[in-house]
């Protein structure tokens, strides 16, 4: 006797109705704040067939990632890999892996993604204190001291590239600072990998952490991520667990490292796509690399002069892949960039936090941070908003 399942009709028809053609991707030039544009070789990378993620070509693969990981933040942390995940994934590995109930973590908050930092330590039981500076400005050694030297945090956790004002924090220096108050410095470096200089154990960063779809100009979904020793240090000395499994670092060394202990499916193909954008990034070379994005930047910035235009961040800490764009009064900051999505397949950010409406937010990052690309932008938006009053 055969049996069969009861089909509710009116379900089965409206999945007929909902048949769709094939998938069709509009074109668009990418000059938001994440993503860029991919080079055409890492696309071709990610669509690879799939492989096992313990095949041994795999595995390959992923010693060359981690080496060219720590080249591109020059360290040599044994801990370095790409965390599963977007860039916000790799933020909370740092924080996971440290931080445990009751501990004081001090983050600087000079924009939209400091507050994200106080969010997440808080969510891990940390003693969340702050030291606040106007957005779009930056944190002096001295004031950075004096925190340290009122809160006494075991973690100090600074943006090095905020990504909602285009403001470069510098860290020379913190680092001394931390050791002297026996603190692990934590640094976001989401909006600056791969185009603005970065020498982590030069600047005696503990963790850091950044993302594959800006300055790499890999597609979103794997995210960089890397503990130095003293951060390791603090991990085994827990008294409990890292309260985020997946973001252990202490099982995922298992798997990186030499045991090569299963802990997940690994995203095999958006390894493929970073491996290939940091070996064109590192045939071209960091100096290059981290050049060719300051003349990028300030070909754009003389040109957003010459069409009346000005930037939010004092020329000195702007950073050369994000550019916060000041919206003339009068003009609508939504719209202007809905033109230019819709009409010329160019995309900006709008401002985020307490910047909403007041800025445009210009990526030239990785693939993107060209001037021909900047050109496009410039004369675009000049046409746009002569249109626009």
């Amino acid at each position: 006797m055969t049996s069969t399942l009861p089909l509710n009709t009116s379900k089965v028809n409206a999945a007929h109705k909902l048949s769709l053609a094939p998938l069709q991707v509009p074109e668009r030039l990418l000059l938001g704040p994440g993503p860029s544009n991919a080079e055409a070789t890492v696309v071709a990378a990610m669509n690879c067939q799939p492989i096992g993620h313990l095949d041994p070509a795999y595995l390959q693969m992923m010693d060359e990632v981690q080496d060219l990981l720590r080249y591109t933040w020059q360290t040599d942390n044994e801990l370095t890999y790409p965390v599963p995940g977007t860039g916000s994934a790799a933020m909370e590995a740092t924080l996971a892996n440290v931080v445990e109930p009751g501990d004081r973590v001090l983050v600087g908050v000079m924009g939209y993604f400091g507050h994200r930092l106080v969010d997440m330590a808080g969510r891990y039981g940390a003693d969340v204190r702050t030291m606040h500076q106007s957005w779009g400005q930056v944190f002096s050694l001295d004031t950075i001291r004096a925190g340290l030297e009122e809160h006494r945090p075991a973690v100090l956790a600074l943006v090095h590239a905020e990504t909602s004002t285009g403001a470069r924090q510098p860290i020379e220096g913190v680092g001394a600072l931390c050791r002297e108050f026996d603190c692990l410095l934590i640094i976001d470096t989401v909006t600056s990998l791969g185009g603005v200089p970065i020498f982590l154990d030069e600047w005696q960063v503990d963790l850091a952490y950044s993302c594959s779809q800006k300055g790499l100009s890999c597609p979103p979904g794997v995210s960089p991520f890397t503990m130095g020793p003293r951060a390791v240090a603090k991990m085994e000395q827990r008294q409990t667990p890292v309260a985020n499994w997946y973001l252990d670092a202490g099982l995922l060394r298992k798997y990186w490292g030499r045991d090569r202990v299963y802990h997940h499916t690994a995203p095999v193909n958006l390894t493929f796509a970073l491996r290939e954008a940091l070996r064109l990034l590192a045939e071209e070379g960091l100096e290059n690399r981290w050049q060719r994005h300051q003349d990028t930047a300030e070909f754009f910035w003389e040109g957003l002069e010459s069409i009346g235009l000005s930037c939010h961040v004092d020329r000195a800490y702007r950073l050369p892949t994000l550019t916060t764009v000041r919206v003339p009064d009068g003009v609508d900051a939504k719209a202007v960039a809905r033109t230019l999505l819709l009409e010329h397949n160019i995309e900006i950010g709008g401002g985020l936090g307490e910047l909403a409406g007041q800025v445009w937010r210009v990526g030239l990052m990785g693939a993107n941070s060209h001037r021909d690309r900047a050109e496009t932008l410039l004369t675009t938006l000049e046409k746009v908003l002569h249109s626009s009053l």
